[in-house]
């Protein structure tokens, strides 16, 4: 009977949670467009933020 051989370990995954830093911001007609990157690798993304399709509400009181 032999000794099974073993298989070195696999090298840590190197995925992480991004931590998304805004670059720069870009009002369209579709909303805002984000311009993200990653604060601790090279990651980058665009995000859109839609624009809002109700109405505006009022969130105070009338004075006067």
């Amino acid at each position: 009977m032999t000794a099974p051989r073993l298989l070195p370990a696999a090298a840590p995954a190197l995925l992480h949670e991004h931590a998304w830093l805004t670059e720069s911001v870009h009002a369209t007609s579709e909303g805002r467009v984000r311009y993200v990157r990653c604060a601790e690798c090279v990651a980058r993304r665009v995000d859109l933020d839609p624009a809002c399709v109700t109405p505006a509400s009022a969130i105070s009181r009338v004075i006067g």
